[in-house]
Parts: C-alpha cells; structure tokens; sequence
C-alpha cells in the first residue's frame, strides 16, 4: 500500500512561484509512489476549518510550505504544533530568502517556538546553496536540502525552435525585453520603464519592451499607464496582462533579453529567471536572495545595481552591436536549464527526499 502525503501548502490562485511549484510537484508523477492528499493554506479567512481538516487528517507524511512574514509565521507554528503532536514525519519547504530576517523581528516568545518546532522537523528545504544559511544551528545540516526551481514543460521550447531562435537573433533588427512578474514597486518595474524612457530618446529602433503580469496596487497600474502615456511609449513599450498556456510560451519564445531588477524583501529563487534561461533570454538581474544561485555574471546574462542606468545601458548597446555574446549567453542559459532547472530534476530531487523521509520510521 502506497504512504500518504498531505500537502499543507499553497495552491493556486494565485499564481506565483510558490503556489505554482506546488501546484506541479502535486500534479507530478509523485502521485504514482504516494497517496497524495492536501489541505490549502492559501486563504487564512478559512484558517479554523485549516486547521479541523489537519487535526482529522491520517496521513503517514506531512509537506510543509512555510511563511515568512510575522503573523504567516504564526499561522505556521499552529499548524506545525498540530503536524508534530501527530508524531509523524514533517518536510518543511522556503520558498524564499527572508525567513532568518523575519525571524530575528519576532518577539521572543515566538523566535522561541519557531526554534522549538523547528527542531522536530524531519528535513528543510531551501532553494539554493546561498540560502542555507537561514536554518543553519537551528536545523541539523544532514537536515537542511537543496532543490532548485524548475521550468515547468509546458513553457520549455523545443530544440528546433531553439534552433531558429538563434537564427533570428542574428539578424532582427530589433531586440525584445521581456519584464515577466508581478508588478510590485520592488521588483524593479518602474526601472524597466526610465530604460525604456532612455532609449526612446536615444534610438527606438534597437528595442522594444514587453511587460507581462499582475498588478495587486491600483496605484501601481496608473504609475505604469500614465508613465508610458506621458513619455510616449505607447511604440516600444506593451502590456500583455496576465500571460498562461500558450500565450506565456510565445511570448518567452519571442523575447530575446529578460529584466529583473529586484530588491524585493521576500524573493526566494525567481521562476520567470529560470523560465527565461530556458528559453534562451539573457538575464539582466540583481544580486539579491537566492539570484546568484542561478545567474554568474556576464555568462548568464549581467548582476547591476537596479538604479546604474548607465551600466546597463552600455551591456544593451553591447549586446545589440555583438550578438555573438547575446548568443553564447542564449546557449549557456539553455545548458544550464536542461542540466539543472527542468522540471523533471525537480521532481527528481523531492521525489527522492520524500523517499527518504517517508522511510526514516519504517
């Protein structure tokens, strides 16, 4: 018979990187080894009947994904009391960089809970090397895994189409920036634009910039429309909305040159990053949580400073002028994907922690 698993965690929708990875772990071949079941965290209106559904649950295994703000945290250290009085083998998964911070703000009490509960977990998971840090002399480090995000399939071009990519990117006369993420002020957005505002002035026919993603700020959707309406850039500047299926891979197949120029607080390992690699964009990003786990400058694409105009500006102009680099990073960013970042390595690499929590008691 088949052990159980129990996700506690975040489903979509949403959609954003935790919830999606979720999402494809669930509906992955994990189903065939276990018995899969869940219990959705994602709405704390509902946080009563959360917890009766946990508490009632019978399932050998328990799949944790954790929060990093200070009243998620306390939502967690409910749930994870409940998980650990069933005496039952936990997993605990981060996805992001801002746990250690967040936990260093609590107030004692609950840095103290955080420290207990922690200790009865059966694994941790981060996602990249640069992140273990946040449970280090708070969980074992026989306990502490490694499982990078991944590209799902279903956006991952194939090699023929790869193949005329590059072909394509040797000749068009005009490059395409994709800003693929939620539109949240520290994500760097607003930075994409002054580029864009930059280069209109300077030479329109170079690029041209195509943003895609969710607002969750009214305040933030005016600054963009009235940003591009007052400067003119209505010619080389598109918003798509929320992209999915289809219409995201495209667009990933499309764009030659990938911006993120985040600071922002509670970013763990950015999936649009690894989505764009695998399609073979070139990453202009920040050397911020777990990024430099993916991105090594000047061969993945280029870590700058989100607000040094200057310098990014001149490794456009580079890239435009010698695209043999645009395409050397194109295929370094393909190999670095197909060896490390596809979905089936990410699977892979749960499916076998799994494997050796669910084991760890018979």
């Amino acid at each position: 018979m088949k052990k159980s698993i129990c996700f506690v965690a975040q489903f979509p929708p949403p959609i954003h990187g935790l919830s999606k990875a979720v999402d494809t772990l669930y509906n992955s071949n994990i189903n065939k080894s276990y018995d899969l079941r869940y219990i959705d965290i994602t709405n704390n209106k509902k946080f009563l009947s959360t917890v009766n559904k946990l508490i009632h649950d019978k399932s050998e295994l328990y799949y944790f994904t954790i929060s990093q703000t200070i009243l998620g945290n306390l939502r967690d250290l409910i749930l994870l009391k409940i998980m650990s009085m069933k005496k039952k083998n936990i997993i605990i998964h981060l996805h992001g960089g801002y746990y250690r911070t967040m936990l260093d703000e609590c107030k004692n009490i609950q840095k103290g809970w955080n420290l207990k509960l922690l200790k009865e977990v059966s694994a941790s998971i981060v996602l990249g090397d640069s992140l273990k840090y946040i449970f280090k002399d708070i969980i074992s480090d026989e306990k502490i895994y490694v499982v990078p995000n991944c590209i799902d399939d279903e956006f991952y071009i194939s090699n023929k189409e790869f193949e005329d990519k590059i072909k394509d990117m040797k000749i068009k006369k005009r490059l395409q920036i994709l800003y693929l993420s939620n539109f949240i002020e520290e994500k760097g957005y607003k930075e994409v634009l002054e580029i864009a505002k930059i280069l209109k002035k300077s030479d329109i026919s170079k690029f041209e910039f195509v943003f895609a993603g969710k607002f969750f700020d009214s305040k933030d959707k005016k600054y963009f429309n009235e940003f591009i309406e007052n400067n003119n850039l209505s010619d080389i500047v598109k918003y798509k909305g929320i992209v999915k299926g289809h219409e995201k891979r495209e667009l990933l197949k499309k764009s030659d040159i990938f911006f993120l120029l985040t600071r922002y607080k509670n970013e763990g390992q950015p999936i649009s990053i690894i989505e764009g690699m695998g399609n073979g964009l070139c990453i202009f990003t920040t050397n911020h949580a777990g990024i430099p786990d993916l991105v090594n400058n000047n061969d993945n694409g280029f870590i700058v400073d989100y607000h040094d105009y200057d310098a990014i500006l001149n490794k456009l102009d580079e890239l435009y002028e010698k695209r043999n680099l645009l395409i050397n990073i194109a295929k370094k960013n393909r190999d670095d994907v197909n060896l490390h970042f596809k979905e089936v390595n990410y699977i892979n690499n749960m499916k076998n922690i799994f494997n050796e929590v669910a084991n760890e008691k018979g």
